[in-house]
């Protein structure tokens, strides 16, 4: 925890002017700012303190949220990373539910934070696990329990190379996996066999939002870039020239993981040499590549393409869930970069129901997949998925962790 705290420290002023460049610029305002120092306006005392680090990870945990508030009179207090994903959270307009920014992992703005809201108890979605926020939250007795939780092989070697697995183990009161590697290895790191809960990927719990609109493109011609990072673009584009000199009718939709990202997207875009059309900027769909820089849209994008090409898998970023293309009816595209959702993958490169690219076969992939075998992929996937699933898993895991935080506090 020393070098932790030492290496935090010494990032925190950077950190610190970093925030306060993006309340400047108007990308925050100052009571954002007050929120993740861990202040702002007044919230519920003593209610449950659910953390998901944005808009992805806080979906997936509605339907464990609303389950929560069926069994429970508990307040939610739900904080975020993000000002988008707090937004999400507050436009469901759930009862006893608020949102706010998380605090920093700095140990005055967490007593601050604590100390102003006693929670009852701290839930944490998938891989938030920050070293002072479970300290200083164990310390004080509120039971913390890791739902949804997922941990790479190599970030749990980086763990143990610092000694910050034990310790972090012992904060917690119960933890649900993702998925049995994830499961394996933070037993391995410490937890205790009492504090293991279930399994669950709350992703396979979500319901697909029905788009609002979809492009008038033939959608077994459009293949969608989805969630993409740095150099994933690149690759995108490249493979869709060669694709497109052999199949003109193709189309791209491109929606970067941060649409703040947008600019540095469309350079790309015009390096590659391709017209393009810009969503943030109202253009219409009228050029091959369309840039779908906006958020809380990508139901739109799914249901608008055939193909769809999962980001973070060609990033070293551990790749994005496949249930909400999948769910889609998408034919489903991965690099080799997939240990946030290695079980989901394993079964559907098992199944036939996704293929493995690299940036040398994506042209040739997006080529040979004409409309009955993106059919095929797009039934496949729905078996293998819906193996993984368990209609009535967030009610069970509600109760579990509802009855963990009841003994706890017994």
């Amino acid at each position: 925890m020393f070098l932790y705290r030492l290496l935090l420290a010494l990032a925190l002023p950077l950190l610190l002017t970093r925030l306060a460049w993006r309340v400047l610029r108007g990308q925050e305002s100052l009571s954002d700012l007050n929120e993740r120092l861990g202040g702002g306006p007044d919230g519920p005392a003593r209610a449950i303190w659910l953390h998901a680090a944005s808009n992805g990870e806080l979906a997936s945990a509605k339907p464990l949220i609303e389950a929560m508030l069926a069994q429970s009179h508990s307040a939610i207090l739900i904080t975020t990373n993000t000002v988008t994903a707090r937004a999400l959270a507050q436009g469901w307009g759930l009862p006893r539910v608020s949102a706010r920014l998380a605090p920093l992992d700095a140990r005055w703005m967490l007593r601050r934070f604590l100390g102003r809201f006693q929670p009852e108890a701290l839930i944490i979605i998938e891989n938030e696990l920050w070293p002072n926020r479970l300290t200083l939250t164990a310390e004080r007795g509120v039971p913390i329990i890791a739902v949804g939780a997922r941990i790479s092989a190599r970030s749990a070697r980086r763990w143990r190379k610092i000694g910050l697995g034990p310790r972090l183990m012992k904060s917690l009161t119960a933890l649900s996996a993702q998925d049995a590697a994830s499961e394996a290895e933070f037993r391995a790191l410490g937890l205790a066999a009492r504090n293991t809960l279930a399994r669950l990927n709350l992703k396979t719990a979500v319901a697909a939002p029905p788009p609002r609109e979809r492009l008038d493109w033939p959608r077994e011609a459009t293949v969608l870039a989805a969630s993409t990072h740095e150099g994933e673009e690149e690759i995108a584009l490249a493979a869709f020239a060669k694709a497109r000199a052999l199949n003109p009718a193709l189309r791209l939709i491109i929606a970067p993981r941060h649409p703040r990202r947008a600019p540095e997207v469309a350079r790309a875009i015009e390096a590659a040499a391709q017209p393009y059309a810009q969503r943030s900027k109202g253009e219409a769909p009228l050029q091959p590549v369309y840039l779908a820089d906006t958020m809380g849209e990508m139901a739109n994008w799914y249901a608008s393409a055939g193909i769809c090409l999962i980001g973070g898998t060609l990033a070293p970023k551990g790749g994005h869930t496949p249930f909400e293309p999948a769910a889609y009816g998408c034919a489903l595209l991965h690099g080799p970069d997939i240990a946030n959702h290695a079980e989901a993958f394993a079964a559907l490169d098992t199944a036939g129901a996704a293929i493995l690219i690299t940036p040398d076969t994506l042209a040739d992939t997006l080529v040979s997949l004409d409309a009955a075998r993106q059919a095929q992929m797009a039934q496949a996937a729905t078996l293998a998925l819906g193996a993984l699933s368990t209609t009535d898993g967030a009610t069970r895991l509600a109760q579990s962790v509802l009855g963990r935080i009841g003994s706890a506090q017994g």
